[in-house]
Formats: structure tokens, C-alpha cells, sequence
């Protein structure tokens, strides 16, 4: 699909890649000075739903840029032009509601770095689209990488055929202890409680095996969660048939409140570990924010996460179906 929106310009910025013939983010400024409002923004994207949905498909995360975008309620309208049914966020990152269907982003310490995932992997429900608005830039670091997720099934297969398709036919597990209350020292602090929305052990058991989980209450209050099996890969319609690295192995393997596994209990061999994070660093976009950005990633064709940051930075996140 060509690029044919004269109510866009397309522009550039630092850090985008051309993978596989697309430019990935694709970056769209207004066409002349004059259009660089939010209602202007509000009435080309009400036009364009249709063109502008393919876009994100195609592309996997298009960038708007150099829009006057000033806070939450504007972005929520932004989100709204496009009529895509909400999903509640459900996992470990402390967040706050701010307006309407805008969240803070991870409000984990700025220090940390958030490892790359597709947003709510391990649930049975999780969103097409993740919506990040940049209300303040920081001043240092604190970039929002993304990855082609396909890119890291093509170089895996490459390197480690026998794994990938062992691992594909058994699947993964995973296990993630949640804490008794939420901990904001911590970028994986959310409380039980707050991520089950209940303070009912029995309530919150049925909810996590909704989603399917099987849960283990531990004595310090908190609770083991235990998920499998989970695929390896993914492959979506609409795609061009791409086997997504859809999990998030390297990012729970090891760790002092995750693990991950073969769902028969075989271990995964470190090195092999180590070497995919490897790759999904090679393969990420890198690119820093602006006031006023909205990015819009699909969230079945990337891997995105955070990196260390000085103060202050404040990215709001949305997420749709």
C-alpha cells in the first residue's frame, strides 16, 4: 500500500530504519504550519481512520509529530477520533488513571530499564495498539525503543533452528510473583490487589484464571502466578505471514520475581538467552522524544520498552483492541 494522504507530510527522524521496504517509525507532520492544532489533527484523523489503521499494520508504528498536542484530555481525543474499543491494562507496572482512557506509562524508578515486550503477552486478551503521548521530553535518555518483532524469529531460526522449534512445539511457562501491595520503587511493583482489581483472594483467583493463570499464595501475602503453556512465535493476518517473537522470555528469565521455561520444565540454556537479547538490541529503533509526540505502535508486530532516564519525563499510554 502506497503512501496517498495529502493531509499528512511525511518527515523524518533520528533513529528510524528501513525494514523489510518500510520505513519504520513512519513520521507524520502537518502539511503546512497552519494545521498544526489538535482540532485540525482531530478532523484529518476522523477522515482518515481507514488509511490511517493500514498505516500502523504496515508500517508496525507510525509517529505523529510537530502537532501542538498539550496534555491528556487532547490526546484522549485523539485516541477517541478513532473509535477502537478499549482493554484494560492488566500486569505487574504501577500505573496511575489520568483522563478518560489515558494511563500513565510505567512509573517504575527512571533509573530502570524496562526490557522490550509486547504489551500484555502473556494474557489471553491483549491489545492491537499501544498509544504513547509525550507530555514532557526528558532530558536525558529515557527513549521508548521498539523492535520488529519478526526480525527476531528470522535471526533465532538462523542461529538456533532446533531451539525454536523445539521450544514452539512444547511452548513456554512462565511464573511472576506479585506483591502483597504496590511498590513504585519498582518498575514490576503493581500489587495483587491492584491488578486484580479486588481485595478478594477467591475473587482475584477467578479473575487470574480468566485470564489464564494459575495462581499459588505465598506467605508474605503476595502471590505466584503460573502461566503456560505460552507460544514462542505468533503469526497475525494481515502480516505478510511474519512469525512475531511473541513472548517475553528474555525478559522474565532468571529474574528475581519471574521465570521463564519450557512448559515441560525444561530449562532454557542461558547462553541461548543471552544471545536473543542480543538480537533484540541489534534490531531495535532507537529514537528520542519531542513534546507533544504520539506514537502509535501494533502491538502484534513490536517489542517496545524504556530506557534509563534522567528527570522529569512524563509518557502517557493508551490501549486498544
Amino acid at each position: 500500500m502506497e503512501y496517498n494522504c495529502k493531509e499528512f507530510k511525511v518527515g523524518k527522524c533520528e533513529g528510524e530504519k528501513l525494514v523489510d521496504g518500510e520505513t519504520l517509525p513512519l513520521v507524520l507532520t502537518p502539511p503546512e504550519p497552519s494545521k498544526n492544532g489538535i482540532e485540525s489533527l482531530l478532523e484529518t484523523l476522523k477522515n482518515n481512520k481507514e488509511w490511517f489503521d493500514d498505516m500502523v499494520t504496515k508500517n508496525s508504528a507510525v509517529l505523529l509529530r510537530g502537532f501542538d498536542v498539550k496534555n491528556a484530555v487532547e490526546f484522549n481525543d485523539i485516541v477517541e477520533a478513532f473509535d477502537w474499543e478499549d482493554i484494560r491494562y492488566v500486569g505487574p507496572a504501577p500505573r496511575t488513571h489520568i483522563h478518560g482512557r489515558i494511563w500513565t506509562a510505567n512509573e517504575g524508578p527512571l533509573s530502570e530499564f524496562i526490557y522490550y515486550h509486547h504489551e500484555m503477552v502473556l494474557i489471553k486478551e491483549f491489545p492491537k495498539k499501544v498509544i504513547l503521548f509525550c507530555e514532557i521530553p526528558p532530558p536525558e535518555g529515557g527513549e521508548t525503543p521498539f523492535v520488529p518483532s519478526f526480525k527476531v524469529t528470522e535471526k533465532m531460526l538462523e542461529e538456533f533452528p532446533e531451539f525454536v522449534e523445539e521450544v514452539e512445539s512444547k511452548g513456554l511457562k512462565y511464573t511472576f510473583t506479585a506483591l502483597s501491595n504496590d511498590n513504585t520503587t519498582s518498575m514490576r511493583g503493581r500489587g495483587w490487589q491492584d491488578a486484580f482489581a479486588t481485595n478478594d483472594q477467591q475473587e482475584a483467583e477467578k479473575r487470574a484464571r480468566a485470564l489464564g493463570m494459575d495462581v499459588e499464595w505465598l506467605e508474605n501475602g503476595g502471590v505466584k502466578t503460573i502461566l503456560g503453556p505460552r507460544p514462542l512465535t505468533r503469526v497475525f493476518e494481515g502480516r505478510k505471514g511474519r512469525r512475531m517473537w511473541f513472548n517475553t522470555l528474555v525478559g522474565m528469565y532468571g529474574k528475581e520475581l519471574s521465570s521463564a521455561m519450557m512448559a515441560d520444565g525444561t530449562e532454557i540454556p542461558a547462553n541461548i538467552v543471552k544471545r536473543c537479547e542480543e538480537i533484540i538490541e541489534e534490531e531495535s529503533i532507537q529514537f528520542k522524544w519531542q513534546k507533544g509526540d504520539v506514537l502509535f505502535l501494533d502491538n502484534y508486530a513490536t517489542l517496545h520498552g524504556r530506557r534509563p532516564s534522567s528527570a522529569p519525563r512524563r509518557v502517557l499510554v493508551a490501549t486498544c483492541k
